[in-house]
């Protein structure tokens, strides 16, 4: 799929975008553009739909709750890098890391559209990463400058942003149902949408 996008579309975000509280960085990321710079002189471009903020030490969804190790030292380095990991031994996830140095959080990029150079579904963060080639070799990278990049795109507004528990953090306790769970509710690129709400018999409907 390729589509016509405007320069300032395509204008990298700043570092100081990531500055901002975590949720605030999840909630406006969506409708951001993430592009890769391919050897060849391609883009792959994706708008992205669906996001996870994951706030701190204190958030016991967040591998940062566990403390600074060599796995999550990311978390805790400058804002606008990469934090890359696998989960289930298959599927790797891309995060941005938030906040100032040393405050270990992050938001997952957990679902996207795509816009030029790819096809599919990318729903889900470890679909994402498949179609953009995005492996642990990423891990660390500059988003603001680079290969690897988030751009202007078209950020969703405020009022359209819908909301809900973080996927698959039923262990994290008390943040298990956190609300840090941002998606653009009219894309059909999110992961996963509410269920509709069972129709009622006339009996059960009072």
């Amino acid at each position: 799929m390729t589509v016509s996008l405007s320069r300032q579309a395509l204008t990298p975000l700043a570092r100081a975008f990531y500055l901002q509280p975590t949720a605030d960085v999840a909630r406006q990321l969506l409708g951001r553009y993430l592009c890769r710079d391919l050897p060849d002189g391609s883009h792959l471009i994706a708008r992205l739909v669906e996001t996870e903020a994951y706030v701190g030490p204190e958030d016991l969804a967040s591998h940062s709750s566990h403390g600074r190790t060599p796995r999550t030292a990311p978390m805790f380095e400058e804002a606008g890098h990469a934090y890359v990991y696998l989960v289930y031994g298959m599927h790797w996830c891309l995060n941005i890391v938030t906040e100032e140095f040393g405050h270990g959080s992050a938001v997952l990029l957990r679902g996207a559209e795509p816009l030029v150079g790819l096809a599919g579904r990318l729903d889900g963060p470890g679909r994402l990463c498949r179609a953009l080639g995005l492996d642990r070799t990423w891990n660390r990278a500059d988003l603001t400058s680079g290969p690897l990049l988030v751009t202007q795109g078209e950020p969703v507004p405020e009022a359209a942003i819908a909301t809900s528990p973080r996927v698959g953090v039923g262990y994290a306790g008390p943040w298990a149902n956190a609300p840090l769970r941002f998606y653009d509710p009219t894309s059909k690129h999110v992961s996963r949408l509410p269920r509709p709400a069972a129709r009622l018999g006339p009996e059960e409907s009072m």
